[in-house]
């Protein structure tokens, strides 16, 4: 009469093989590519961020006249660390592509956007492109109180420059006017010298006259 166990026995025997095989051995298996650590710069590193808020940019489109949308993201007023110098930066959230980055010069002013009271606009020479262009912004943030606080400091950052600038003109002007008075000052004593050197050559000469009108008595 035929059975089923000796089956059964051996379907065993093959399920414990199998679970012997995929047990760990303790082996270390060296990867077959080493990849190494890369340091990514996003040039920002000499740099202290003064506000970083999130929010949306916009573009005034001259030709199409409309707002067209920049990107979403966060942006920064980052101060350089040695010129003092702060520029505006906005990246884009998923690409980090840069969407606004600029100088917050002297001359500039932020207003707030008609009608809306989380939007503000601004005029500046861009370079997020590559290249220099005349544009209008309008960023758009979540509450009134991030759009203040980023109204607040971009003024605070302009009149920051204006005082900095009439600083280096005053710094500049007070060595123009030092270099002139230390040039007047040189060619006073050359003069003094030149007269000096005048009197002595007369006195040689008058010594010169005495002794031929000796020689001549």
């Amino acid at each position: 009469m035929a059975t089923t166990e000796p089956k059964h026995e051996h379907r065993e025997e093959e399920e414990e093989a199998a679970g012997a095989d995929d047990e760990d051995t303790g082996a270390q298996v060296a990867p077959i590519v080493r990849l190494e650590e890369v340091v990514v710069s996003t040039g920002e590193e000499n740099e202290d961020p003064l506000i970083d808020l999130k929010a949306k940019l916009y573009r005034f489109d001259k030709d199409g006249n409309q707002w067209k949308e920049r990107g979403v993201g966060t942006v920064k007023l980052l101060k350089h660390k040695e010129t003092g110098k702060v520029r505006l930066v906005m990246r884009q959230s998923k690409t980090l592509k840069i969407c606004a980055n600029h100088l917050v010069l002297p001359t500039m002013t932020v207003q707030e956007h008609a009608g809306n009271e989380k939007s503000c606009v601004w005029h500046a020479p861009d370079f997020a492109d590559g290249e220099l262009k005349d544009e209008l912004f309008c960023i758009r943030f979540a509450s009134i109180e991030n759009c203040k606080s980023f109204m607040e400091m971009f003024q605070e950052v302009a009149e920051s420059q204006k005082k900095e600038e009439s600083e280096d003109g005053s710094t500049a002007a007070g060595l123009l006017e030092k270099l002139s008075v230390e040039d007047k000052s040189e060619e006073k004593a050359e003069d003094k010298t030149k007269e000096g050197d005048g009197k002595e050559e007369k006195a040689e000469d008058e010594d010169a006259e005495k002794k031929d009108e000796k020689a001549t008595v």
